[in-house]
């Protein structure tokens, strides 16, 4: 089960610097260091993050049921007019979105809140900004056991986004 937002340390962030943490933070440091190193010798950038990218939607969007191949995506990716599965599309536009992310990272060497919203507006082709509505979780598909509650409340969701 989730833990209650109440509880969450937000302004204790000593307790989570434990050894073990910043071993592993200086173990993903270098593990960048080398990615970065790879990903200047291509050629082309774009090729690396735009696997990446799809990758990760593909990966994400099965979380939520939404399955497509690998095949449907590079095609849709290369052909527009290969685009005929719902779930490859909303794929197509989540790595989109993903883009959009890490060049505006990439511009301010940082990601703010209006980067997030205007990219979800982009996504969602409207302005609904940050969820208002209580009742979401997460649930196992089979059994139908709640594995997370995130919070509920539009303040309390806000008030986290700000953090």
């Amino acid at each position: 089960m989730s833990t209650p937002i109440a509880s969450l340390p937000l302004d204790n962030i000593e307790q989570w610097e434990t050894r073990a943490v910043l071993k592993k933070a200086a173990e993903a440091h270098r593990y960048l260091a080398e990615l970065k190193g790879v990903a200047a010798s291509i050629p082309n950038e774009a090729i690396l993050i735009n696997t990446l990218s799809l990758q990760e939607a593909k990966d994400s969007s099965e979380v939520e049921n939404i399955v497509t191949t690998h095949d449907e995506l590079y095609k849709a990716n290369l052909f527009e007019e290969a685009i005929v599965n719902p779930a490859t599309k909303e794929m197509q536009d989540y790595a989109f979105a993903l883009k959009q992310g890490f060049q505006r990272a990439r511009n301010s060497k940082l990601i703010r809140l209006s980067d997030i919203l205007s990219i979800q507006q982009n996504f969602e082709d409207n302005n609904a900004g940050l969820r208002k509505l209580p009742g979401t979780d997460l649930k196992n598909a089979r059994t139908g056991e709640v594995v997370y509650t995130p919070p509920q409340h539009a303040d309390e969701i806000a008030n986290l986004m700000d953090n």
